[in-house]
């Protein structure tokens, strides 16, 4: 059984030198490969969308791609932290027929997006769970050579909505899944632990997600809060100079946002960070 795993890392950001670090990790536990995007291959035009929208997001459709290489892939988003002790998800999920992710209809109302999407392409059997729409997270994909999901939700397809809906590939990806009416199940929050469960316990997660402001109190701080924890969980496995000089450059990056932020000297805004910012 030949896999994989995939993530988009595009430029010298420190979150996602650390979170590659967590997956080469992972990778060698469970004898996957690591294949990292560092460049986008999917040429998506995003033109005045109406709601937030990144080219980035296209960059999915690479796990169809490798799935003709690989019999199983696993996607992670770059602003993943894996635990050193992660459970291998792919002896834990072994239905080929299945696509695994992260129900997150069951926290969060996406009435909205479904709304936009069936206005836009027309009405699909929706399935629900305790009467909320389930609605899959896409920064944890388990996919397997048999899954068709890739055949239906193409470049063309995101191009046709990426202007129009909310979330225009996790909602395109979502809609095909029950147009097509294809095998699917939802990983439990360990395998997609964001602040969306709350914090308490997030660290003893398999697959720890800083999604939005990720744990930290402002989406200023994420990276620093990421850097933070992955210090924590990986001491003694990566080289400590290792984790400092990332830890370091997160830091530096945090303070150069809130010199421009704050109308106050340096020395000031940094003596205050350094005092009350976590890092």
């Amino acid at each position: 059984m030949k896999k994989a795993i995939f993530t988009l890392a595009i430029g010298d950001n420190p979150m996602y030198q650390a979170a590659i670090l967590s997956f080469q990790h992972y990778a060698k536990r469970v004898d996957a490969d690591l294949i990292v995007s560092e460049t986008l291959h999917y040429p998506i035009k995003i033109s005045e969308p109406k709601y937030g929208a990144n080219p980035a997001w296209a960059e999915k459709l690479r796990i169809g791609e490798l799935l003709k290489e690989y019999d199983r892939v696993l996607y992670l988003d770059a602003d993943i932290l894996v635990s050193p002790d992660a459970e291998d998800i792919f002896k834990k999920y072994q239905d080929l027929d299945t696509l695994y992710m992260l129900n997150e209809g069951a926290v969060c109302d996406r009435t909205q997006e479904r709304t936009l999407i069936e206005d836009l392409c027309g009405k699909v059997a929706w399935p629900s769970e305790k009467e909320a729409s389930i609605y899959y997270n896409v920064g944890v994909i388990l996919a397997s050579k048999p899954c068709r999901l890739f055949e239906y939700a193409d470049l063309d397809e995101l191009q046709s909505v990426c202007n129009e809906i909310r979330f225009y590939e996790q909602t395109l990806f979502n809609y095909q899944l029950f147009k097509h009416q294809l095998k699917h199940e939802a990983l439990p929050s360990r395998f997609n632990r964001m602040d969306m469960f709350g914090k308490e316990g997030y660290l003893d997660a398999d697959f720890i997600h800083y999604a939005g402001r990720g744990y930290a109190k402002n989406n200023r701080r994420r990276d620093v809060q990421f850097l933070r924890d992955f210090a924590k969980l990986y001491q003694g496995i990566v080289p400590r100079q290792d984790i400092e000089r990332l830890q370091g450059v997160a830091w530096n990056n945090f303070l150069e946002v809130v010199y421009k932020k704050y109308p106050l000297p340096n020395w000031l805004v940094k003596l205050c960070s350094q005092r009350f910012v976590p890092h």
